[in-house]
């Protein structure tokens, strides 16, 4: 019989806490490159990407070495993951250059677990739920509000940017999930073959980060045309890239992934709130509309299951119950090197 950890209540909290944390620390990316208007997202993503991902293979060295041969044998989710990588921060940025803050966040977040969904019934054949029905037909909806809202500000708001590049900008966003959704995908893969998450979180984001350093070299020089834009990109890549995660894989060593999952739901609000109050973006009721559904298709793709008592039979527990358990651990795009968790930004 399979006990269940407990933890004693001090360290779910600083494990809450920690979770917490990094979620802010994620929400600052937006408004943080909006302080290096000359860096593109192009150099914001690679510098934040990159270098956060290749610190977090200098510190999964070790572990990367001693499991080098499990990792040569799952070498194509290796290839996938960085790709996804590599592409999720070009998109990302680039998305919220086009569209705006609050709403480059929300759909690149909103959509990040549809996205995954997707591949695991793509590829691991897995049936889609009713509630993952419910969470798309929220998730969408909101995304549709969020095009309409900034589409009538950008008509009726001379300095607002055009529908089209509002348009790109959602466009470019459901990439950046999708990329997101690969990379958790690939990592939950990795680690499901026995593969520990520092080893497969290192090598994902190590190969991530090597595949960006020709995009660092091609378009960050205005990085080093200031100090303050010296500034944002060393920021970006420690804090909320590096910093960011290893709260977040010290807090899921606490709290349920579940929990961990809900918690995150913090970072899309304070994305919106920063882009409101520091950047000075203003969202029309459509737009806040929109970001209350794709919380709410969040939440409901996040809420824990309820566990139905089921009569126990003979023979190992690979029935339904088992299923259920797996699908319970799995969760959109990782942001940090624990299975089903994240990510990233």
């Amino acid at each position: 019989m399979t006990r269940r950890a407990v933890h004693p209540a001090g360290s779910v909290g600083a494990g809450s806490l920690c979770v917490l944390v990094a979620s802010v620390l994620w929400g600052t990316t937006g408004t943080a490159a909006t302080f290096a208007p000359a860096v593109g997202p192009l150099a914001i993503g690679a510098v934040a990407m990159g270098l956060g991902g290749l610190l977090q293979t200098l510190v999964a060295g070790r572990r990367i070495a001693t499991e080098a041969p499990r990792l040569r044998e799952g070498r194509s989710a290796v290839l996938l993951g960085g790709l996804g990588v590599a592409v999720y921060p070009l998109a990302f940025y680039s998305s919220m250059r086009l569209a705006g803050v609050a709403v480059g966040t929300v759909v690149s977040i909103g959509s990040a677990p549809l996205a995954s969904a997707l591949i695991e019934r793509v590829v691991d054949r897995r049936r889609l739920t009713r509630r993952w029905t419910l969470g798309a037909g929220l998730g969408l909806s909101g995304t549709v509000l969020l095009c309409l809202g900034e589409a009538a500000r950008a008509h009726s708001v001379p300095e607002g940017g055009s529908a089209r590049e509002t348009l790109l900008g959602v466009g470019l966003g459901l990439l950046a999930a999708f990329s997101y959704a690969l990379y958790a995908w690939a990592a939950h893969r990795l680690i499901s073959r026995g593969v520990s998450s520092a080893a497969a979180m290192g090598s994902v984001f190590g190969l991530g980060g090597v595949l960006l350093v020709p995009v660092l070299l091609a378009t960050g020089a205005p990085l080093l045309d200031s100090w303050p834009n010296a500034a944002v990109g060393l920021y970006m890549a420690l804090v909320p890239m590096f910093i960011g995660y290893v709260l977040f894989g010290w807090g899921l060593r606490h709290i349920t992934a579940s929990t961990a999952t809900t918690l995150t739901l913090l970072e899309p609000a304070v994305a919106a709130v920063l882009a409101v109050l520091v950047v000075g973006e203003r969202l029309p009721p459509l737009g806040w509309a929109g970001i209350a559904l794709v919380v709410a298709c969040l939440a409901v793709l996040t809420m824990p299951s309820r566990q139905v008592p089921r009569t126990p039979v003979a023979g190992p527990d690979t029935g339904a119950g088992a299923e259920a358990g797996i699908r319970g651990a799995a969760r959109p795009p990782a942001r940090s090197g624990t299975p089903g968790t994240t990510g990233a930004r």
